[in-house]
């Protein structure tokens, strides 16, 4: 217990040091490795920390595949597999040859050229998007290069143990050759079973309303599948990975990442101890001046080959060496790889130790450089390249979830002002926690997110920094009292308008941060006396002056009446036409679902919204928007699809 207290303490205090620095926090946890380890004060025992420390890696990965989907792969594929590969490839290659001319041995080489190879997708992300750079081109150049590292270290994780193992010549290939079956065996595996069971596993979890169950059952996923790798001779962080991408494209993405979050970083931090724990002091001693020349060669060798290969694809050369310089540092996968090579002893412990302090050393100038990435580069360069018309890059492009409106709640009140939003082209997001609506919002191309209002993290992945205004539109006290508590921290300067059923707390909501509440009976009736004054004689500018006067005074005026029993409320279902569908090739005219007094309020064709009308000829593929009663519209849809 007091080991526990006082790693505690020091990890606190250690992440502390490094923020108020600007530092990475895996600094701090490498620190703490070296300070408790062996060489430390020898607290800690090596193995056992590197188990828990491997679940780290796992959630890692589960988190890595969220990021991920097929769709968007293919979307950046000459960006991600043309330059992120030549980029891994030469970079690696040169660094492993280089490694062999100095005598290290080939399997050796292979993960010294590798590690060092990799950059820091935590540090250069993170760095990118507080700076607004992300859509700027050097980010962009990042991003995609980030992107296809961080696909690599899946086949370099299930490479390491390969090479490891006692196999020579074609045995080793043939290692590998089976390696790569059984890995493509997995995938197909669960994504046959993970297209089919996952998204309606999250679907039930989803609508029961449980934090707690959904958390467990991320949890379960991603061990699971891990396991499942593991049973059959892989790593558990490619089951992970795997897993992650099958949920990358779902409307829970951004759900799973923040409640899997905590734990990954946790355990991350665990992991990153034991990397700290195999630093040999003595060799750092010993090697003093050689690494303070080895990291900036290191690190100017990368951003060089980066800048060229940017280059030669047609990119500007002060965008070309600011992505270099972005890129220039040894990445927090690569502390994977050499915690692996040396668990299999492809490398000695002299090169890891090696390997270690120059990722640290290099880590420690990387955000210092990327924050001066373009200013260096215009130095180099003596001002960059000029522009097509004499425009200048640095200017700020437009970011995406920039100046919109955050809508928390996507219900009925919802998605009457997504309407008029969106009729004005004013950009919104919207936030949700029921399945069923997310999924036919995202159906009609509607800008929703299922995820938890909540949670800060989840607002800050819906642009809260940069919205210019939120609206929460349903009705929980509690919660709505919890969301301006957080969104004023975050940020105390966001307008907020909160609608309400009625004003019993509209005075508390607006001492809590609302700057403006809306109670939507009262604001109702003051509707209806509006209309029936105006049709009475009244003039316009009367009525709106009575009704801003009732306003100011917070309704008091309304107060003393009975409310009546609302009516259920039509519902919004998107129906799509498999080519067998009754409905296919016949006019919408022929397709009568007056019976059931449904009505088609829309149609899309592929991405494409296209008009309602009585002769529209139906195709395979098109969407029907329909309204109507729950249980009508159920009828209507079948009527659509087998014609009865």
């Amino acid at each position: 217990m007091e080991v526990a207290l006082a790693l505690a303490a020091m990890a606190v205090l250690a992440i502390w040091i490094c923020r108020r620095f600007g530092l990475p926090a895996i600094l701090a946890w490498l620190a703490i490795g070296v300070a408790a380890g062996p060489q430390g004060l020898a607290w800690l025992n090596t193995n056992q920390i590197h188990l828990v420390g491997e679940l780290g890696i796992v959630f890692l990965m589960f988190s890595l595949g969220l990021e991920f989907s097929l769709p968007r792969l293919w979307a950046m594929r000459s960006r991600v597999f043309g330059l992120g590969s030549l980029q891994l490839l030469l970079t690696g290659g040169l660094t492993g040859a280089i490694s062999m001319v100095f005598g290290i041995e080939i399997r050796a080489a292979i993960v010294v050229g590798a590690a060092i190879a990799l950059s820091s997708t935590a540090i250069v992300l993170k760095q990118l998007d507080e700076l607004g750079w992300l859509n700027r081109r050097h980010g962009e150049l990042s991003v995609s290069i980030l992107l296809f590292q961080d696909l690599a270290v899946i086949p370099l994780l299930i490479i390491i143990p390969m090479l490891g193992s006692d196999s020579q010549g074609s045995t080793l290939l043939l290692e590998l050759g089976w390696a790569v079956l059984k890995g493509t065996a997995v995938f197909a595996v669960l994504l046959w079973a993970g297209g089919y069971l996952l998204p309606r596993l999250f679907d039930q979890v989803a609508s029961s309303r449980s934090d707690e169950l959904f958390v467990l059952t991320t949890l379960l996923v991603a061990l699971a599948t891990g396991f499942l790798t593991l049973s059959v001779g892989l790593s558990m962080a490619l089951g992970a990975f795997l897993a992650g991408m099958l949920l990358g494209e779902s409307q829970y993405r951004q759900q799973l990442e923040a409640d899997i979050r905590p734990f990954r970083d946790l355990l991350m931090g665990v992991f990153f101890v034991s990397v700290g724990m195999l630093l040999d002091l003595n060799t750092v001693v010993e090697n003093g001046g050689f690494l303070l020349l080895l990291v900036p060669s290191l690190m100017l060798f990368k951003a060089l080959v980066i800048a060229l290969l940017a280059k030669l694809t047609g990119e500007k050369s002060k965008d070309a060496l600011s992505t270099g310089l972005c890129l220039a540092q040894i990445g927090e996968f690569s502390f994977i790889l050499i915690g692996m090579a040396l668990t299999w002893q492809v490398i000695s412990p002299d090169i890891g130790n090696v390997l270690v302090v120059s990722g640290v050393l290099s880590m420690c100038v990387a955000p210092a450089l990327i924050n001066n990435c373009i200013t260096i580069s215009k130095w180099v360069l003596g001002g960059g390249d000029r522009l097509i018309n004499g425009q200048d890059d640095d200017e700020d492009d437009e970011l995406i979830l920039q100046e919109h409106v955050l809508l928390l709640g996507y219900g009925r009140v919802g998605q009457t002002l997504a309407r008029f939003l969106r009729k004005d082209k004013t950009p919104y997001v919207a936030l949700d926690l029921d399945p069923v609506r997310v999924r036919e919002a995202k159906a009609g191309g509607e800008p929703v997110r299922f995820g938890d209002a909540r949670r800060v993290d989840i607002l800050r992945q819906a642009g809260l920094h940069r919205a210019k205004m939120v609206v929460i539109s349903f009705d929980n006290r509690r919660t709505i009292f919890n969301l301006l508590d957080c969104i004023k921290q975050e940020a105390p300067d966001l307008p907020i308008i909160v609608r309400t059923r009625d004003d019993s707390t509209l005075t508390a909501l607006e001492s809590a941060g609302a700057d403006q509440v809306i109670p939507e009976s009262l604001e109702g009736s003051l509707m209806l006396v509006s209309q029936v004054l105006y049709r009475l004689g009244v003039p316009l500018p009367h009525i709106l002056k009575r009704l801003e006067i009732v306003r100011r005074r917070h309704y008091r005026t309304l107060h003393g009446f009975y409310a009546g029993e609302a009516g259920n409320t039509e519902n919004l279902h998107w129906v799509r036409l498999p080519s067998k569908a009754w409905a296919v090739g016949k006019p919408l005219h022929q397709v009568s679902l007056g019976h059931w007094q449904v009505t088609i309020e829309g149609a899309k064709r592929g991405k494409t919204r296209i008009s309602a009308t009585p002769n529209l000829m139906l195709q395979p593929g098109d969407m029907l928007l329909l309204q109507g009663k729950a249980s009508k519209v159920e009828r209507a849809e079948r009527r659509l699809l087998d014609g009865f």
